[in-house]
């Protein structure tokens, strides 16, 4: 980088035709480091010929509002506590300029957004970069009505990457240290997604940068939020490692801005489902721990586990352990009870529902239009009726349909039934008793339910490894 008005402010004549002293270059070195700060989080312009005729004056006002901006004591000089700011590691996205106003405070138009980790860095597992992610979410979801889903392909809300240096959106990133990551506000296309910088050292703890602690702040850009000057919120430039990740919570000032964009989170609930009836008492509703209990079917929906049963359905997720007990009309008032089979697709945020002949596709609490669709649509014969349980393998992208003692095999990608099908449920899953109730696949294990019992099945060993009673899942 060139310099530019700083030989002017700082009033330091140097022939270039002498050698620089050890002071003169650090002085040097000094000027370089405010000017690409000030360049690419303050707006100042890059117009070298402009500066050299003016008085130093446009750089003492930029430094000033770096200084009052961050909390520093606004002198408009580079003194010692400004140039140790200056090099701290910060988000990328800039206090003042390209990603500041957002006249039209550019918000999402929904309360439900999709996620994609499109790759990972090397310096985490898999698992880890997931939860990190997850637990950001959850911060922004215990304070809005928003609500976050996971797909695993395909364009997706906000789509979250690790790229080094030049990465293709003409905001570079610069080596380990300095700017850590980047996001774009709400909108389509690139806009909203999350970019981190893989030359950081992305740990889960303190000893490194904190991939949590960076992402829960990015995705604040990703929802809509500026930088804060409050040196308290997650949204000060700065990345600060806090101590205590487990009690880490967010600043009013954090909270306050974003309600200005979604408001609160519902007052019933802050989950992405609100139902409108309550599950009536008496005589006929199911009992979570009845040792006898059995499901009519099971499937995933956002994260969250549903076991059907009669007219209900309990709700379980990972964030609380204890289930919920609705009526199914209370969340589809259209969709039948005593159901069949369910399952989701995750690639295309869809759980289907079969009773009989037919079969339902619903989003969240909304039933989609077009369905009832009757089931031989999707290639069964004619002499089948009804599915007894089905289940959708996210990794592969097939669907298994169980019907008495035989299976089905569904190819997603080509939305088509495979040849070679039916194939007796004993062959291929040895162990599982022949009359399937429902089947949920999780910890890379499918788990079939029939009547009370389940049957953990290793899909890799071809066997079952665990039998257990069918209402485990509800801490029974």
């Amino acid at each position: 980088m060139m310099h530019l008005a700083f030989l002017v402010l700082l009033c330091l004549p140097v022939c270039s035709a002498c050698p620089l002293s050890g002071a003169a270059k650090e002085e040097d070195s000094n000027r370089d480091l405010a000017q690409q700060y000030l360049e690419k989080y303050y707006n100042l312009e890059k117009d070298v010929k402009q500066f050299r005729r003016k008085d130093g004056n446009l750089i003492v006002k930029k430094i000033q509002e770096m200084q009052k901006f961050l909390g520093l004591e606004v002198t408009g000089k580079l003194d010692t506590d400004t140039l140790e700011v200056m090099r701290k590691p910060r988000c990328g996205v800039p206090d003042v300029g390209h990603f500041s106003t957002f006249p039209s405070m550019p918000k999402w138009r929904k309360t439900y957004l999709t996620y994609r980790i499109v790759n990972y860095t090397p310096d985490l597992p898999r698992d880890a970069v997931d939860s990190a992610i997850e637990k950001a979410l959850r911060v922004w979801e215990e304070v809005t009505p928003l609500t976050f889903s996971r797909l695993y392909e395909g364009e997706a809300d906000i789509m979250i990457s690790f790229a080094f240096k030049e990465h293709g959106d003409f905001y570079s990133f610069d080596g380990p240290g300095h700017s850590l990551a980047h996001a774009y506000p709400p909108g389509p296309g690139l806009y909203g997604d999350i970019h981190f910088d893989d030359d950081e050292k992305w740990t889960e703890d303190a000893s490194g940068t904190n991939l949590f602690l960076v992402a829960a702040h990015e995705l604040g850009h990703s929802l809509g939020l500026f930088h804060s000057a409050n040196t308290e919120a997650l949204m000060y430039p700065l990345y600060n490692s806090f101590t205590e990740l487990s009690r880490f919570r967010l600043s009013q000032d954090d909270v306050n801005g974003i309600q200005s964009l979604y408001g609160p989170p519902p007052a019933s609930t802050e989950e992405p489902l609100v139902p409108t009836k309550s599950v009536p008492s008496g005589s006929g509703t199911p009992a979570k721990c009845d040792p006898a209990l059995s499901f009519d079917a099971i499937s995933t929906l956002r994260g969250e586990h549903l076991f059907f049963k009669d007219r209900y359905f309990w709700r379980r997720s990972h964030w609380n352990p204890e289930a919920e007990f609705h009526l199914i009309s209370a969340f589809w008032p259209s969709l039948p009870s005593y159901l069949d089979a369910a399952y989701e697709v995750n690639s295309r945020d869809t759980v289907f529902i079969f009773k009989g002949n037919e079969f339902w596709a619903i989003r969240g609490n909304e039933v989609q239009a077009g369905y009832p669709r009757g089931i031989h649509t999707l290639g069964f014969p004619p002499t089948i009726r009804k599915i007894d349980a089905a289940v959708s393998d996210k990794e592969k992208k097939k669907t298994y349909f169980f019907v008495e003692d035989k299976y089905w095999r569904f190819d997603e990608n080509s939305q088509s039934m495979e040849q070679g099908f039916p194939r007796l449920i004993a062959d291929d899953f040895p162990g599982v008793e022949p009359k399937v109730d429902a089947v949920l696949q999780a910890f890379g294990f499918f788990y079939f339910f029939s009547g009370s019992s389940q049957f953990e099945f290793d899909p890799n060993a071809r066997m079952v490894t665990h039998i257990l009673k069918s209402n485990s899942w509800l801490h029974c």
